[in-house]
């Protein structure tokens, strides 16, 4: 099958970055950094000619000397051609050093003169390629790049496979690619070089044709249309590429239910196999293009009576995949079903799709096959489109619901009722719950167009403010539009009071605020009977309270549990189970937490709550983490930021959380990547609360990571905006003790013991026992570093009991490290005579217990505590430095900039590392200056250094 030429893309416009190939390619490099050889393989235009090239740029600065062919099949049927590109501009630097008779059948077969032929000196010449590469490899090392293996010549194919067996040791590596469909790759992997490592190239996922077609610049396409693009491309980055050019450049877009179009580029590449079908053949394959799963049985029903023969010589084309197993008929590429659907004139697509309406089994098939066979308004049809939408919303496909929605809408007659926007909004907030959160706007906006109802305005207001997810403040210009198209109607207005809650603790950073307009919005609705909102908003006042640490939280999470419930609202991530299981994990009941959100979990997947997914995904992770099952908790961190990033719900958070359970189990790099990650996304949205649990994953992550100064910069910033939002509750970010810690390692004990004290008045007054522990094993280091040993290792004893009672297995394993650690350095720097602690100055608990938490990177910290042994312990120091005490009389953010200054850090290095403008920067400084007399940055640099500045 031949590439049309105008189908090909220059070089020079394709990407130097290898999109989805990241962990493949790593692996292809690494061979070719052994000395081993790769082979490249997959089916047409699925990247190979991409990865081949970046491996080849990448590499090729190791050769001496790279030689490079690449065929198409046009030329693929003249002998040697390929040996030509291999060795034509080397010839002269070789042939000196061949034996005549070699040299002749090799100079022959390059440039079509003299005597020698294939036949008759066929040895001399595969002797020749031989030997020319074994010439070129004794000056240095050879690559050899060849594309299309496929199209080679037969004659250049069989000598470079002839020389590829027979090269040894010879530092001689080859990089080649193959076209391949299954196993095929076996026979060029026999004519390759013994060491070959075999990597095939698979489909691209939905995310990674997402960043493929953004770095193409094809921006303006919906989420909902890259889905569609990576199901009709199967993940082919070519044919993905084609179509998000044909539909960037198309002036309108296929609505809802409609194929995407085929560009005629992709056609070129299937349409010459569908011409090889009989017209009836091609009849029954488009009536199989439109099923959605297409049997036999289906094909019969629909009228194909000759359906077996039929598919069989569709089969016997490469049309069609075989099922041996099953009933069913797949297309070999999902691309063949589009071209050949494309390519159908409308009527006779309308007319399979009438034939398809009544065959097909399922009600909702059923209902969206009348559609398309059904052009114009008909109020029977939208009626039949409606229920299927209903029956999908309840079989937990909202995505298809919102698109029956959208098909019910267009046949809705305008005088209806319900009328066309009423379902066309109904389909919007199908699309809300299936994370299509584009397509729910776009509807949105397109219905406030022409909507003149308040209540139809409100609803569609309320989908604009919803799709814009933790980014409230990009919307913060609608709430005053939405309150005078709401007027005194307290229905109406519920909803709009519910969205200001958030837009209180998202955009304000203002708990109470937030629990106020919360409570508000509660009220309205039970004065205006809707049942939904008024649980929403007291699932959100529960949660508020709980987060503050208000009194009122118990009594509220009860109300908000008071039946009659609503099915959806149970189990809506802001609803009343999740204010339940917030309310249960800051409580310490771990195992409740645990029953609760894996329960809500398995319902919201039921119903295809995408966004519910992602956070209660989230919420599991994060109590397995607190549990101690670290490897359980990374496992549900990386599936609940893959389905973030998916569907581009929840990025941020979920980043947050996997920054958490990388450092905790995983990779510790990469939790400081994604928690700066999750720290932008806040900065960018806007959202105050979340910033404040970026920062702490921060912090923790740059503790793991043994940057003790780092996590005091970036939890002192945690508690500057802890302070401004009004939480209290030191159960919801659970940074204290990371900080405290921290602060005992930079020799601050002073300020460490304040966070303590502070932080434990209000545990104890909401009764937060993990918390009231983990502060004890933070001032037992504090005690530690003032020498009080016997009484820090009391402390670390109770605090290891308590926490593994409350089941928090891997704060109980860092207070066994802790304990480990103090009793190592009262060996090393004995006190009071020599005096010593007494337990076994052991790390085996310590490795035990973080072992069984499969919590990786703290157990490579004990590792390396135990082999560095007492020596290498150092007691800690209860004074702090000079230039730290210079500083004291700054308040916190001063400071930290202040030290930044002493580290060398720039302005803008400092606002990247404090997440502040430069102009805060500057602005800081002054105030520094001023402070302590001074007037320039050398003079606090001179300050680090002990001396007083000029």
């Amino acid at each position: 099958m031949t590439v049309p030429r105008d189908f090909q893309e220059p070089p020079r416009s394709r990407p130097d970055v290898v999109i989805g190939r990241e962990e493949l390619f790593t692996s292809a490099r690494e061979q070719l950094g052994r000395g081993g050889s790769v082979l490249l393989h997959g089916p047409a235009g699925i990247g190979k000619s991409t990865v081949l090239r970046a491996l080849a740029a990448d590499y090729a600065g190791a050769a001496r000397t790279v030689l490079r062919c690449s065929a198409t099949e046009s030329e693929s049927h003249l002998p040697f051609l390929a040996l030509a590109d291999l060795f034509g501009l080397v010839l002269d630097e070789v042939s000196g050093a061949l034996p005549a008779a070699q040299r002749t059948a090799l100079e022959s077969a390059l440039t079509g003169r003299g005597e020698s032929t294939l036949q008759r000196d066929g040895l001399a010449l595969r002797l020749a390629v031989l030997s020319a590469l074994r010439t070129l490899a004794a000056k240095g090392p050879v690559l050899v790049v060849a594309d299309d293996l496929q199209w080679l010549d037969a004659a250049s194919a069989e000598l470079l496979g002839f020389a590829a067996r027979r090269l040894g040791d010879t530092p001689v590596q080859m990089l080649c690619a193959v076209r391949t469909e299954g196993q095929e790759y076996d026979r060029h992997l026999r004519a390759s070089p013994p060491d070959t490592l075999a990597v095939r190239l698979g489909p691209l996922s939905r995310t990674q044709v997402s960043a493929l077609l953004d770095h193409r610049g094809y921006t303006p396409l919906s989420r909902s249309t890259i889905r569609d693009i990576h199901r009709t491309s199967g993940g082919n980055p070519l044919f993905a590429l084609e179509l998000g050019r044909a539909l960037a450049e198309s002036p309108t877009r296929p609505r809802p239910g409609e194929p995407l179009p085929v560009p005629t580029s992709l056609r070129a590449l299937v349409l010459s196999r569908l011409e090889m079908l009989s017209d009836e053949a091609r009849r029954t394959l488009l009536v199989a293009s439109a099923g959605a799963r297409p049997t036999l049985a289906l094909l019969h029903a629909a009228g194909r009576e000759h359906a077996e023969a039929e598919t069989a010589q569709a089969a016997a084309l490469g049309l069609l995949a075989t099922e041996p197993e099953g009933p069913a008929v797949r297309f070999a590429h999902p691309l063949i079903s589009a071209a050949l659907y494309a390519e159908a004139p409308a009527q006779e697509r309308r007319a399979v799709h009438a034939a398809l309406s009544t065959a097909a089994s399922d009600p909702i098939e059923r209902a969206r096959h009348l559609a398309l066979a059904t052009s114009g308004t008909d109020p029977e049809v939208a009626a039949r489109l409606a229920e299927a939408g209903a029956l999908a919303r309840d079989r937990g496909a909202p995505s298809v619901a919102a698109s029956l929605g959208l098909l019910a809408a267009r046949h809705t007659p305008a005088d209806s009722t319900p009328g066309p926007d009423e379902r066309r909004l109904q389909a919007a907030e199908d699309a809300i719950t299936a994370g299509e959160a584009d397509l729910a706007r776009d509807i949105a906006r397109d219905v406030l167009t022409r909507a003149a109802v308040p209540a139809e305005r409100v609803r569609a207001w309320m989908v604009v403010i919803e799709a814009a997810g933790q980014a409230l403040g990009e919307v913060d210009a609608v709430f005053p539009q939405v309150l005078a198209d709401a007027g005194d109607d307290p229905r109406l207005l519920a909803l709009v009071h519910y969205q200001l809650a958030w837009r209180g603790l998202v955009v304000e950073g203002d708990f109470a605020e937030a629990r106020q307009e919360a409570a508000h919005a509660a009220e309205l609705a039970a004065r205006g009977k809707d049942r939904r909102t008024e649980l929403m908003a007291l699932s959100f006042q529960a949660s508020t309270e709980t987060l503050m640490g208000h009194p009122g939280a118990p009594e509220t999470v009860k109300r908000a549990l008071k039946e009659p419930q609503d099915p959806y609202v149970a189990c809506h991530h802001n609803g009343a189970g999740s204010a339940r299981f917030r309310w249960l994990i800051m409580s310490d009941q771990l195992p409740e937490a645990r029953a609760t959100i894996t329960a809500l979990l398995r319902e919201v997947r039921r119903r295809g709550m995408v966004e519910s997914e992602v956070h209660f995904l989230r919420f599991l992770a994060d109590t397995e983490l607190r549990s101690g099952h670290c490897g359980r908790a990374l496992d549900l961190a990386r599936e609940s930021l893959r389905l973030a990033r998916d569907s581009g719900i929840g990025e941020g958070a979920s980043a947050m959380l996997a920054s958490l359970a990388e450092a905790s189990a995983g990779d510790v790099d990469r939790a400081l990547v994604l928690a700066r990650e999750a720290a932008d996304h806040a900065e960018v949205d806007g959202d105050q609360m979340y910033l404040s649990r970026a920062l702490a994953a921060l912090g923790y992550a740059q503790l793991v990571a043994g940057d003790p100064a780092a996590t005091v910069r970036s939890l002192r910033r945690v508690r500057e905006l802890e302070q401004g939002l009004g939480i209290n509750d030191p159960a919801r970010g659970r940074w204290h003790g990371d900080l405290a810690e921290a602060l005992v390692r930079i020799g601050e004990p002073g300020e460490a013991q304040d966070v303590i004290d502070t932080a434990r008045v209000h545990a104890l007054r909401l009764g937060r026992e993990s918390v009231l522990a983990v502060l004890d094993r933070a001032e037992a280091l504090v005690r530690a570093a003032r020498g009080e040993h016997e009484a820090a290792l009391v402390r670390l004893t109770s605090v290891q009991d308590r926490l593994g009672r409350l089941g928090y297995g891997l704060e109980e394993a860092r207070a066994a490290f802790a304990l480990a650690r103090l009793r190592t350095q009262a060996a090393a720097f004995p006190r009071g005579g020599g005096t010593r602690l007494p337990g076994p100055a052991s790390y085996d608990e310590a490795a035990r217990l973080f072992r069984r938490c499969r919590a990786l990177p703290w157990l490579r910290q004990v590792d390396a505590a135990a082999a560095a042994g007492p020596a290498a312990v150092e007691p800690a120091s209860a004074a702090p430095p000079v230039a730290l005490d210079a500083l004291e009389g700054l308040a916190s953010m001063e400071r930290q900039v202040a030290s930044l200054v002493m580290e060398g850090a720039t302005n803008r290095e400092i606002a990247a590392r404090l997440f502040i403008s430069v102009k805060t920067v500057e602005a800081t400084l002054t105030r520094v200056y001023r402070k302590l007399g001074i007037r320039s940055r050398v003079d606090i640099v001179r300050l680090a250094a002990g001396r007083r500045p000029t």
